[in-house]
């Protein structure tokens, strides 16, 4: 098989039967038509469909090494630089499709599994690891384009430092039996977004202090007996792209994993009752970099978008002349600019691995990683305060099609649109900054990599201070 299209992934999805709830109810029928779902599905098929462009074929596929048939750009393994560049391009051409709205988009999970499959020699003599079940996963999944989703945080039970679950049945998910088919898995994971849509979910363990039992990682088909994906409220608003202009398209759902006695087959264990492994294979894998490189990517055309919705308010009500507005929207220019520089100079500072893998460079990538969520809850800031009261004025779509019209029209009217396509306007503001879609982006962005705190952390500690040490020395003596 070869890179799918879009009509191929919904009946794929369809098919599995995956076990879904929503608002205490399970979903049954084509999960493509259901409400909560068919408009993200129908925008992640128009993803798809876009591998069959014939004027992108080089941008969105390549020949796999071992079919030659063409396959999805994200499974890239980057020899060079010039690589990295493909890769980028791929990416922001989807996320264009979605606005970077979408962040567990395909090329994201493709990513990472790719950059899993790359670093496999670090499982190599270890206990209970087989890092060949990983390049034979990456090879599966390439040459079906799989769609997958993820998951590897433990259920907030208790935040404390040092937390040892002592329950009668586990709370977090973990190895309780091992068997000659599998391990056996039991309790609950968060926060598989698009959980339920996807083929397949990987599954990796935080690791932990203690118990071996926390120190696995796996991948799985979705309706695999045993796994139960529990959603969220729905943030879908409605059908109607003029009212939700966002929602209706991309709202990905976010999913607690409920694992009930799953048996993994062996061939899908990646490594089990290891805790050192599962506390170091991530950080030490060429994970970071990769996955950094294609979510900084989709963040630079969402911040691209963010800053066309916020120009498009100023044009609208012809707000450009006060500096105050001037400053907002630059903010936006700054961020954006900042993003696309981190970007290049991550390709430009990229480095052959020891495995002949090209890595951008981590450490700008982090600092980008470090840069948006602080920025982004600023976007929708920007976004209220010069929507200000015209977010809240902003009637239906059946509005304009009813008897009111005509007062519509003389009143919502704009110095340089008509009143139906100002509310357009507002509408998607509203959508992007203030609704339950909305607000949930901008929690999403906050968190998109884990808690801000830790991430500029881990900055600090992996950043090479001492050459600046020994320059201040250097000078006092």
């Amino acid at each position: 098989m070869s890179a799918i299209n879009g009509k191929d992934y919904i009946e794929r999805i369809n098919r599995l039967k995956t076990d879904i709830w929503i608002d205490g109810t399970s979903v049954t029928g084509n999960i493509s038509e259901n409400p909560s779902f068919k408009g993200v599905m129908k925008s992640q098929a128009a993803l798809y469909d876009l591998q069959y462009d014939a004027a992108l074929k080089d941008v969105m596929t390549y020949q796999s090494p071992l079919t030659g048939n063409r396959v999805g750009m994200s499974y890239l393994q980057p020899t060079t630089r010039d690589d990295l560049a493909k890769r980028r391009v791929m990416v922001q051409h989807w996320a264009k499709s979605n606005h970077g709205m979408m962040g567990r988009s395909p090329d994201y999970m493709n990513t990472v599994i790719m950059a899993l499959a790359s670093s496999v020699n670090l499982l190599k003599g270890k206990e209970n690891c087989f890092p060949n079940n990983i390049l034979a996963y990456y090879e599966y999944a390439r040459e079906n384009d799989l769609s997958m989703t993820h998951t590897f945080i433990d259920p907030q039970v208790n935040r404390a430092q040092f937390y040892f679950e002592d329950s009668k049945e586990p709370i977090a998910a973990k190895v309780i039996k091992r068997t000659k088919a599998g391990i056996i898995v039991k309790g609950a994971k968060l926060l598989a977004t698009q959980g339920g849509i996807t083929d397949e979910i990987v599954v990796i363990s935080a690791g932990g202090v203690v118990e071996k039992a926390d120190g696995f990682a796996f991948s799985i088909p979705s309706n695999s007996k045993g796994v139960r994906f529990l959603c969220r409220e729905s943030f879908v608003g409605g059908d109607s792209t003029f009212n939700y202009p966002l929602s209706s398209r991309f709202e990905e759902m976010d999913t607690i994993v409920v694992f009930d006695n799953v048996l993994v087959p062996w061939e899908r264990v990646f490594y089990y009752d290891n805790i050192a492994v599962s506390n170091s294979f991530i950080s030490n894998s060429s994970f970071l970099p990769f996955t950094l490189h294609q979510v900084v990517s989709r963040q630079i055309v969402k911040t691209e978008f963010v800053l066309g919705v916020v120009q498009s308010i100023i044009d609208t009500i012809n707000i450009k002349e006060y500096q105050h507005v001037q400053g907002k929207a630059s903010e936006i220019i700054i961020a954006l600019e900042t993003m696309k520089a981190l970007m290049i100079k991550s390709e430009v500072e990229a480095e052959v691995d020891e495995w002949g893998f090209m890595r951008p460079n981590q450490i700008t990538l982090q600092i980008a990683s470090n840069i948006f969520p602080r920025i982004y809850p600023r976007f929708t800031e920007i976004i209220q305060l010069l929507g200000a009261s015209g977010l809240m004025a902003i009637p239906t779509e059946n509005a304009f099609r009813s008897t009111i019209r005509k007062e519509l029209d003389q009143y919502l009217q704009a110095r340089s649109e008509n009143a139906e396509d100002r509310v357009k306007i507002f509408r998607l503001a509203w959508d992007l900054s203030m609704s339950t879609f909305g607000t949930r982006e901008t929690l999403y962005e906050r968190f998109f990599f884990g808690d801000p705190i830790k991430l500029s952390s881990q900055l600090y500690h992996a950043y090479d201070k001492e050459p600046y040490v020994k320059r201040v020395k250097d000078f006092l003596q």
